[in-house]
C-alpha cells in the first residue's frame, strides 16, 4: 500500500470535481443568461442537465468499474469530464451548454462510484477506512464551499469578457494532474470472474432513472403537472420491468447490471434508507434557506453567501474531528451528531429572524455544518461495510443513486410544502411560518435517520480504543 494517502488524494480530486460542479453554476446564472440570451426554461435545463445525467448513470458507472477496471473507468470519467468542461466553457449558445452539462453529469457518474469503491478496497482496516472516509467528507465540504465561492468570484471578474466561462475551464488544471497521477500510482481492480456487460439493462435502467430524475427536477420549476406525473408513472413501469428482468438474468446466470445480493446486507439497506432521508433533509434545507434569507429576511445575496460559507467551514472542521469520535464511540458518536443537528435546527426555528445579528446567523450555520460533517462520511461507511470486491462497485453506484434522487425529491417535496405555506402574497410572517414547517419536516427526517442508525449492527461501527 505504498503512497496510499497520495493515492487517496488522487481519487478525491474526482470527488472534488463532482461536488464542485453541482454548485458552481448557481451563482453565475444571471451572467450566463445575459451573455447567451437564454430563456428562463433554458437556464433551468442548464442546472437540471448535470443532475439528470449524474443520477441516471451512477449504477452503470459502478458496474462498469466492476467489470472493466475501476482505475480505467475513473480515468475515462476524468477525461470525459475535462472535454465536456471545455465544451461548456466554449459554448456558443444555450443548447450547447445544456448538452455539455448533461455530458458532464454522465462523466461525474463514471467517477463517483469508483471513488467510494477504491477507498473501500485500499483501506480494508476499519480504523484507516474511517480516516479515509473523514477525508472523503472534507472533500465534500471543500467542493461545496469552493463551488459557490469560485462561481461568484469568476463571474464577477471585469478584466475579460464573459468571465463565467472560467468556472468550467478551471477544471482542466485539476483533471490533467489527476489523470497523470492515476495512471502512475493507482492499481487496477475489478472482479475476477469474466462477465459480459448488460448493455440492454443499461438502456432500460437509464431510461427509467432519466424519466424519474427529469420529472422530479423539472417539478421544482414547473410544479407537479400532468407531464411530470405521467413521466413518474412511466419511470415506475420501466423500473419494475428492469427489476424483473435482472432477477431473471441472475437466475439464468446471464449478464446483469444490479446484483440483488446487495440487499441481503442489513447494513446496506439501513445505510441507503438513512442516506435517503438525510439528503431529503439536507438539500431541501439549503434550497429553502437561500429563499428564506434573501426573500424573507431581505439579506443581500452577498451577505447570504458569506453566511452559508460558515456552514461549509463547520462541515470541514467536523470531518477532521469526527474521525476519532467515530473510532472511539462507534455509532453512538453518529447518533450524537444527528441529535446535535436537531438541536441546532430548533435554535434556528426561534432565532432566524430579521432582528437577529449577523454573527448569530454565522454561528448557527457553522454549528449546523459541524453536525452535517460528523454524519455524512459514516453513512457511506455503514452502507458499504462488509462488501466483497465483487459487489463494491455495484453497491457504490446504488448508494450514490439513492443519495442523488433523494436530494432532488427533498427539494421538490419540501420546497412545495414551503411554497404552500407562503401563500400568494407572502410577507415576513408567512416566510417565518413556511421556514418553521420546513425545519420541522427536516427534524422528522433526522429522527428517521437516527432510528436507522440505532438498528445498524454494532460490528459495522464498533467502539474501539483509538490509537494514533
Amino acid at each position: 500500500m505504498k503512497y496510499k494517502y497520495l493515492k487517496l488524494l488522487v481519487i478525491l480530486l474526482g470527488q472534488l470535481l463532482t461536488i464542485m460542479d453541482i454548485f458552481i453554476i448557481n451563482v453565475s446564472i444571471p451572467s450566463i443568461q445575459r451573455d447567451l440570451h437564454a430563456s428562463h426554461g433554458e437556464m433551468q435545463f442548464m442546472i437540471a442537465a448535470y443532475l439528470i445525467g449524474f443520477a441516471s448513470l451512477l449504477i452503470t458507472g459502478g458496474r462498469l468499474g466492476d467489470l472493466y477496471g475501476r482505475k480505467k473507468i475513473y480515468i475515462t470519467g476524468l477525461l470525459a469530464f475535462m472535454v465536456s468542461s471545455i465544451a461548456c466553457g466554449l459554448s456558443a449558445g444555450a443548447e450547447q451548454l445544456v448538452i455539455s452539462r448533461f455530458v458532464q453529469g454522465i462523466s461525474a457518474a463514471m467517477m463517483a462510484p469508483q471513488v467510494l469503491s477504491m477507498i473501500q478496497i485500499m483501506f480494508p482496516d476499519h480504523q484507516k477506512r474511517i480516516k479515509a472516509m473523514g477525508w472523503y467528507g472534507i472533500t465534500i465540504g471543500i467542493g461545496t464551499v469552493l463551488g459557490q465561492f469560485l462561481g461568484g468570484y469568476f463571474s464577477s471578474l471585469t478584466m475579460i469578457e464573459e468571465p463565467w466561462r472560467l468556472i468550467f475551464l478551471m477544471n482542466i488544471p485539476i483533471c490533467l494532474p489527476a489523470v497523470f497521477f492515476t495512471l502512475k500510482l493507482m492499481d487496477e481492480s475489478k472482479i475476477s470472474v469474466q462477465q459480459s456487460f448488460n448493455a440492454g439493462g443499461v438502456l432500460v435502467l437509464s431510461g427509467g432513472l432519466f424519466c424519474a430524475t427529469y420529472a422530479f427536477t423539472m417539478s421544482e420549476h414547473e410544479g407537479f403537472n400532468f407531464k411530470n406525473g405521467l413521466l413518474m408513472i412511466i419511470s415506475a413501469g420501466i423500473l419494475f420491468i428492469f427489476i424483473k428482468d435482472q432477477k431473471k438474468r441472475i437466475h439464468n446466470k446471464r449478464s446483469y447490471l444490479i446484483d440483488f445480493e446487495l440487499f441481503r446486507f442489513t447494513n446496506f439497506n439501513l445505510g441507503i434508507v438513512a442516506v435517503s432521508f438525510f439528503f431529503i433533509m439536507l438539500d431541501s434545507y439549503f434550497y429553502i434557506l437561500s429563499l428564506f434569507f434573501q426573500n424573507g429576511l431581505k439579506i443581500s445575496p452577498l451577505d447570504a453567501g458569506e453566511i452559508i460559507v460558515f456552514q461549509g467551514l463547520g462541515f470541514i472542521v467536523a470531518s477532521v474531528l469526527s474521525v476519532k469520535l467515530i473510532l472511539r464511540y462507534g455509532k453512538k458518536a453518529l447518533i450524537a451528531g444527528l441529535f446535535f443537528i436537531i438541536v441546532v435546527l430548533v435554535f434556528q426555528l426561534f432565532l432566524f429572524r430579521m432582528e437577529t445579528g449577523f454573527p448569530v446567523f454565522c454561528l448557527l450555520l457553522f454549528l449546523h455544518g459541524l453536525g452535517i460533517g460528523s454524519v455524512i462520511p459514516s453513512l457511506a461507511t455503514i452502507a458499504l461495510s462488509g462488501m466483497s470486491e465483487k459487489l463494491i462497485g455495484n453497491a457504490s453506484g446504488v448508494y450514490n443513486t439513492f443519495q442523488q434522487i433523494a436530494a432532488i425529491v427533498g427539494i421538490v417535496a419540501v420546497g412545495s410544502i414551503f411554497y404552500y405555506f407562503l401563500g400568494e402574497k407572502p410577507v415576513v410572517k408567512h416566510y417565518n411560518n413556511a421556514f418553521s414547517v420546513a425545519l420541522l419536516i427536516n427534524i422528522f427526517c433526522l429522527i428517521f435517520v437516527m432510528i436507522c442508525i440505532f438498528k445498524v449492527p454494532d460490528h459495522v461501527l464498533p467502539e474501539t480504543r483509538y490509537k494514533k
